[in-house]
This record gives C-alpha cells, sequence and structure tokens, in this order.
C-alpha cells in the first residue's frame, strides 16, 4: 500500500514535471520585479544570463510582476518570456505583494478598499502573461491600521488575520486569477517559520486545498540569528509541508542567506531540501545569483578534510559544451556543483519516513522543536493529524491544542503503542497527564551537568524538574550535578507504564540549542525509544543527523566542525551496508542481538548515503 500510495503522490505532482538538466528534480531561478524590469533592455539580459547560466543548468525562471508597488509592464514580461522561452526554458511568473519590503517588509492592508483592489489588479495582471506563478513569501498582513484595528474587533489577531487572509486569497487572487486565465494555476510559498504563521494570517489547515499547490522556504542561513533556523528545518519544512497536502508541495526555495558563513552553509541548505524529495529547486534571485561574489573568505577551516563540499572543486573552470572554459565567479556554481553532486543519487532514494510528530492547525508551543530535534538525530516527521499507525507518537507542547487529546493518547497507549511528550506539555496540560500516571513538570530548575553511566557535559544546563510517583514510573536517563561521588536524580527520561503502552517524558533544557551539549548516552537512549518505528537508527555526538526512505536507503551527515565516528545501528537481517555514490562496502562490527552496528567516520559538514 505504501508503495501505491508514493506512485499515486507522483502522479498528483505531474504538473512539477521533470526537464532534462537533472535526474529526478527541476533547478529553477526567481527574479524579482527589479530585474524583470531590467530585462527590457535585451543586452542587459543576454550578458547576465550568460554569467549565471554558465555556471548552473537552469530549467525554469519565475519572473515576478509586481514587488514594493512596482508593476512590470506586460510588454517586458513578454519580451523576457521570448528570451528564456527561445532557449529552451520554461517560464513561470511570481508576485510579492509588499508595499515597501525595506521598511519591516510592508505588507497591503487587505480591509482597507484602496489596497484590496490593488492587490487583485496585480494577481490579474499576472494571469494574463502566465499559466502559473507564485506568491512570494509574502502573502500575509502585518498591517495595524485604524482601519484593521477597527475590522479586528474584539477578535485576537491571528484569529483575525488568518479568515481575513484566506478570504483574500480567494477573493483578491484566485477567482480573479481564474477569470482572466482558467488555466492558471497559483503556487502559495510558505517561509520558514511556519509554527508562528497564524498571527500573519497564513492558514495551513485552509490555504494548502485553496491554492494549486504550495512552496516551501527551505532557508536556515545562520541557526543565531533572530529566527532560530536549525540546519535541519531546510529538511523539515519539505516534509511538513507535503503532509499538509499531499502530493501538492512543489519544492523547495533557497536564498543566499548564510553564505557569509562559507559556501558550504549555502550548499548545504539545496541539499537537505533535496533530501527532502523536492521535485523542485527554486535559487532566489537572479539579483543574488549575480551579485554575490565568490572570495576567498568563503572558503571555510574544515575545507581539505573531505567535507562533500569542496571549495577548490567549485573553483575549477567549467567545460561548456562548445568548449569554452569559464572561471566560477559567484554563488551560482555553489549551487550549479552542488546540484551535480547530489543528482548522482537523489533519484534513488525512496518516500522520506520518520518519527511522526503530532502539530494541530495553528498550534504553538515548543517552537521549532523538531528541528533541534533533528539535529541530534532522530528523522522527524511532522502531520496536522494524530498518528494512528505508529508504534511511537511524539508529542510536543503544540498537541495541547487539541480538545480530544488524551483520548487519543490513552487509544495509542492501550493497543499497545508507545507516546512521548516533552516536558513543557506535561506542564500545560497536568491533569490530563494525570488521567495515565500522576507526573509533574513543577516551576522549579535545575542546574545540571552530570548524566551519570550516560556521561558528562561540557557545559551546565538549565532544565525544568518533572516529579513522579516513585515505582509509578522509571527514570532511563537522569541528570544532575556531582554529589558524594554520584548525581541527585533529574530526569531526561521518564517512562510510565498504561495498558499495554509506555508513556515517556523527555525532558527539554529551557534553552533548545542545549539538546546539543547533551552526551551521546543520553541521546542514544532518546534515540533508542523513539526509533521503534524505523529500520535505522544511530549512535553518534549531537549535531549528526539522519535521514531515512521507505525503499531501504538512507543518508547520515554531520554538522560538526570536526570528525565524528557514527555507529549505523540495524535490525540483525542486514548484512552489509553499500555507498550508493562510491559502491563501497561497510560490514558489521558486532552489536547485541537482534541489532547490528556498522561503524563510519564522518568528516566535517559532510554526508554519506547507503542502502542496506
Amino acid at each position: 500500500m505504501k508503495r501505491i500510495y508514493y506512485i499515486l503522490s507522483a502522479l498528483l505532482i505531474s504538473s512539477y514535471a521533470f526537464s532534462g538538466n537533472y535526474k529526478s528534480f527541476k533547478v529553477s531561478v526567481y527574479t524579482r520585479a527589479y530585474e524583470v524590469e531590467k530585462m527590457k533592455d535585451l543586452a542587459w539580459l543576454d550578458s547576465t544570463w550568460n554569467i549565471l547560466s554558465q555556471q548552473v543548468k537552469v530549467d525554469k525562471i519565475y519572473l515576478e510582476t509586481h514587488r514594493d508597488l512596482l508593476i512590470v509592464p506586460g510588454e517586458t514580461l513578454e519580451k523576457a518570456k521570448k528570451f528564456f522561452l527561445d532557449k529552451g526554458i520554461e517560464v513561470g511568473g511570481g508576485i510579492t505583494y509588499t508595499i515597501n519590503e525595506a521598511n519591516n517588509f510592508e505588507t497591503f492592508c487587505y480591509s482597507d478598499p484602496e489596497h484590496r483592489q490593488m492587490v487583485q489588479e496585480i494577481a490579474e495582471h499576472t494571469a494574463k502573461h502566465f499559466d502559473d506563478f507564485i506568491l512570494d513569501d509574502f502573502f500575509f498582513t502585518s498591517c495595524k491600521s485604524d482601519i484593521e484595528i477597527k475590522a479586528k474587533g474584539s477578535r485576537s489577531w491571528s484569529d483575525y488575520r488568518t479568515r481575513l487572509m484566506t478570504e483574500a486569497g480567494q477573493t483578491l487572487v484566485l477567482k480573479p486569477a481564474k477569470k482572466v486565465n482558467p488555466n492558471v494555476k497559483v503556487i502559495i510559498k510558505y517561509p520558514n517559520w511556519y509554527d508562528h504563521f497564524q498571527g500573519l494570517g497564513f492558514d495551513l489547515e485552509n490555504g494548502p486545498r485553496l491554492f494549486d499547490g504550495v512552496w516551501t522556504g527551505t532557508e536556515t542561513r545562520n541557526p543565531g540569528n533572530e529566527q532560530h533556523l536549525q540546519n535541519y528545518l531546510s529538511y523539515n519544512a519539505i516534509r511538513y509541508y507535503e503532509n499538509l497536502r499531499p502530493g501538492h508541495n512543489g519544492g523547495g526555495w533557497v536564498d543566499s542567506g548564510g553564505s557569509e558563513m562559507g559556501m558550504d552553509r549555502y550548499a548545504e541548505q539545496l541539499w537537505l531540501t533535496m533530501f527532502a524529495k523536492a521535485p523542485e529547486m527554486i535559487l532566489f534571485a537572479y539579483n543574488q545569483l549575480l551579485g554575490v561574489k565568490i572570495k576567498p573568505e568563503h572558503r571555510t577551516p574544515w575545507q581539505g578534510q573531505g567535507s562533500s563540499f569542496s571549495f577548490d572543486e567549485m573553483m575549477k573552470p567549467v567545460t561548456l559544451p562548445d568548449g569554452h572554459r569559464v572561471q566560477p565567479t559567484t554563488i551560482a556554481r555553489a549551487a550549479g556543483v552542488t546540484f551535480e553532486q547530489i543528482d548522482r543519487f537523489v533519484h534513488k532514494l525512496g518516500k522520506p519516513v520518520g518519527i511522526k510528530s503530532y502539530k494541530p492547525y495553528h498550534s504553538l508551543g515548543d517552537d521549532f522543536l523538531p528541528n533541534y530535534l533533528g539535529m541530534i538525530g532522530l528523522p522527524m516527521d511532522m502531520y496536522p493529524e494524530f498518528p494512528t499507525d505508529q508504534q511511537v507518537v511524539l508529542l510536543t507542547e503544540q498537541a495541547k491544542y487539541d480538545p480530544d487529546l488524551l483520548t487519543k493518547m490513552k487509544a495509542q497507549l492501550q493497543k499497545g503503542g508507545d507516546v512521548v511528550i516533552t516536558s513543557s506539555l506535561l506542564k500545560a496540560i497536568p491533569e490530563q497527564i494525570a488521567e495515565i500516571a500522576e507526573l509533574r513538570c513543577t516551576d522549579l530548575k535545575a542546574l545540571v551537568n552530570d548524566f551519570g553511566r550516560l556521561g558528562k557535559s561540557n557545559r551546565e544546563l538549565l532544565i525544568p524538574q518533572v516529579r513522579y510517583q516513585t515505582n509509578d514510573a522509571w527514570e532511563l536517563a537522569s541528570a544532575g550535578r556531582p554529589l558524594n561521588g554520584g548525581v541527585s536524580g533529574y530526569p531526561m527520561l521518564l517512562r510510565a507504564l498504561y495498558s499495554r503502552g509506555s508513556l515517556y517524558v523527555v525532558t527539554i533544557p529551557d534553552d533548545m540549542g542545549n539538546l546539543y551539549d547533551l552526551p551521546e548516552g543520553v541521546l542514544n537512549v532518546f534515540r533508542r525509544v523513539m526509533s521503534r518505528d524505523l529500520p535505522v537508527r544511530i549512535e553518534a555526538p549531537s549535531k549528526v543527523s539522519l535521514f531515512l526512505y521507505d525503499n531501504g536507503t538512507f543518508i547520515v551527515e554531520s554538522f560538526n566542525d570536526e570528525p565524528v565516528t557514527v555507529h549505523v545501528v540495524t535490525g540483525e537481517a542486514v548484512k552489509q551496508l553499500t555507498d550508493l555514490v562510491d559502491n563501497s562496502v561497510l560490514t558489521p562490527v558486532g552489536g547485541e542481538k537482534p541489532d547490528k552496528r556498522f561503524r563510519l567516520t564522518l568528516m566535517p559538514h559532510s554526508y554519506r548515503v547507503f542502502n542496506y
């Protein structure tokens, strides 16, 4: 049945059919209205396109019609379209609904009649020239004008804006566009900050079904910035949006942000997007692919140690079809090298699978936690409905938004399944959890660095204190500070039996980033408990991720700056692991039945791809 589902999903995305440059995905370039407007000068267009296309193979270009109140004339759009179509490049459109992006991303006010008329006219103008177009990140509203304040009334901003933008999408964009061009497909691109969407009007419950398709912002840039975008999100967001409406996620979207950390960081965002089996990769944007020049400082300190992205390989001259050799000059070549590299194996990967995590629509709590968990080797797969087909279900604090959560948890446990909850969810709904086990997440904190037999941390971590009734629940991993040769116990992972199943509580540090400071022994306990539905798990330090697929393939990737040793743990029937890139073979190094262990060393910021 899984195989049939996968084939049907592939058929549903036929509108994103693949071109000939790559085996299983397209590469596209998005062009802002500012650059599209310049394309009226064909000499400028030809010279810039030559620079870009010599460094990365492109299947499609998206020409934006509006941004910041700049509307590109139809004559210019048609001239640019003809230029690209004559070169065998597919052409689509795009809209960015901003009034002034430089002014805190100033958006339209969708209760303002004048703004509503402009929004509709822009959609109609775009539909006249394109059979498909994408709404860039900004089809939301942050407007708090007097008009909007009055229209909101006593409702919350989240409720008001979500309803407003759903109506605006139907009334001002979809219906007018399809009236002008009945064949047009309107695609909404959702950015990367999904946990906060409802606050600005993105409606993940209805939007993916209203629009003809969705697109996924997979930019993670600098993980330490104000958005807390962990590397793993470049993979995880694709999977989440795909699960909102299977078969209708057109692809990923990455800008040049993060390249200041080194070209490795830029390339990493691209391949993580494609590890999630995105059908298409959009490079944002034409101006960045021309303007972000390759500099010596883009070569990271770990280059030369065998990392998956090779700066030196990227800098080799490109041989064109006519035999001429071109020296790479811009970030476009980093993209080109990355796609050529992953094209060797991405088509061999099956459908991604992972630990199913339940995120109800419009929910908040434990914000973006699954991306941190992905960075400690737990393959994540987020769903908007409670999973009923798994041995293990992961519930973060966001699950509290489901009024029937307790009933679903009990059903999972009574059928012999397990439920893993976070300490934050325990604190949010203590009375409901007490129906299963009398546990409490108190307001008290503990400063810990010692995890007993499981190892020590190099820094002290602040964690919430989880309390339980002795012998009604058991600690599988404990934390504390050295005290008379031992540790004072605060649970890091707690187990309580209920019917035929087990309820687990995983303690999340106050700073989620401290998950990376947990010793490998603690992480391995987490992985063992949560991976019971999975054919493979890993034993490794933090910042090593595992990507699993339903056809016996998997990827292990390290985000560390130094080499790390990883053990891949499989079932007893697995005799060897074969590298899909170089065909080398790993044999078992031992392991307790029914497990097999395979040891490998991952170089800094590198991945390996296997089947078993």
